[in-house]
């Protein structure tokens, strides 16, 4: 088999695994705390800047959304369970629209990341899981080095 075929055999079970954990993550995450996957996503990084906050036009491109269904999700996450997150105009541009996390959103999240690790611990080794991130290192600077 030729190099070009084990990287793509290679890449092609990397996004096999990635969704099928995703798809697990997602599953379980909606069983037991009525949240999707995006919807901890968003928590956590809105949660891991220092204001705690962020337009909607970077969750979206962290989350890896469309505009509408980013805006779609913020105005649920709003309203769902007495408002996880709250949407504000931004300071400098009225047009912008940011999110931040509310008090109620941090105490979830610490909930849902309870499960989020159990899953993750149960589903990769530790190995596995430094083996894959040196290899994605790699591959990040090798596309940066092209570009």
């Amino acid at each position: 088999m030729s190099s070009e075929q084990n990287l793509i055999n290679t890449w092609l079970s990397f996004t096999r695994v990635h969704a099928e954990l995703s798809n697990e993550l997602d599953r379980i995450l909606q069983a037991r705390h009525q949240t999707t996957l995006n919807e901890f996503y968003v928590l956590l990084f809105l949660s891991k800047t220092p204001a705690k906050k962020l337009r909607l036009l970077e969750l979206q491109q962290l989350v890896g959304l469309s505009q509408s269904a980013m805006s779609r999700l913020s105005v649920r996450m709003e309203n769902k369970s007495c408002g996880v997150i709250q949407r504000l105009g931004y300071e400098d541009d009225r047009r912008g629209v940011c999110a931040t996390i509310t008090d109620r959103g941090e105490l979830r999240l610490q909930e849902i990341l309870a499960t989020v690790n159990e899953t993750l611990e149960k589903s990769l080794k530790t190995s596995d899981i430094d083996t894959a991130l040196k290899f994605f290192i790699n591959v990040k600077n090798s596309l940066q080095e092209n570009e």
